[in-house]
């Protein structure tokens, strides 16, 4: 899964600054590219994060809204105003019957919604810690300058040419002079000849 980069130029130098230039700008416009879809997931979840906390701050305030009525702990609550009703009724306490009632009649009136929104509050808050722990995520995937690269060896200036190749040069140039000497060669051999047909044609 690696790349290998070859830069080829006259000056050697200049053709390893290509080299590592060229591993740095892949590092870059990976990064670039990795960055721009982690910043729209991160745009997702950051806007799923903060509404699910302001879902959680309204069911608060209402629950809290609720607790100011009289509703602090329904069955708790409950369960003591019944004993205390059965008792002023036993003690005909008429006066003691009517408050409790009274109290009772809260309780029956919003005790249902205090039950709902308790339970969905704990499910909610359970929901917000799992899509925070996403949202951190995505923060870090989005803002986070991770290298996308790992350079096992820099570009380093040749210390001979790569390029042409001396001994094919030398033995290129020999069959050239070869072939070249070989033309001349046929071409005095068969002058004679060629000028006596050429005499022969014109006369």
């Amino acid at each position: 899964m690696a790349v290998q980069i070859s830069v080829l130029d006259r000056d050697p130098q200049l053709a390893a600054d290509i080299a590592n230039e060229i591993a740095s700008l892949l590092d870059s416009v990976k990064s670039d590219m990795q960055k721009e879809r982690a910043m729209k997931g991160f745009k997702l979840v950051e806007a799923e994060y903060f509404l699910q906390q302001k879902q959680i701050a309204d069911m608060e305030d209402s629950l809290s809204h609720i607790m100011k009525l009289g509703v602090n702990d329904y069955e708790t609550q409950a369960e003591m105003m019944n004993r205390e009703l059965a008792k002023a009724i036993s003690k005909g306490n008429t006066r003691a019957v009517n408050a409790l009632e009274n109290r009772l009649k809260v309780l029956a009136t919003y005790g249902g919604s205090y039950l709902s929104l308790r339970e969905a509050l704990v499910n909610e808050k359970k929901q917000l810690s799992f899509i925070k722990s996403k949202y951190e995520e995505a923060k870090m995937d989005a803002f986070e300058e991770i290298p996308q690269k790992f350079v096992v060896e820099k570009a380093f200036k040749a210390e001979r040419k790569a390029y042409p190749i001396i001994w094919i040069n030398v033995v290129l140039s020999t069959l050239g002079a070869l072939l070249v000497g070989m033309l001349v060669i046929f071409v005095i051999e068969r002058s004679p000849e060629f000028l006596q047909k050429l005499k022969q044609t014109n006369g």
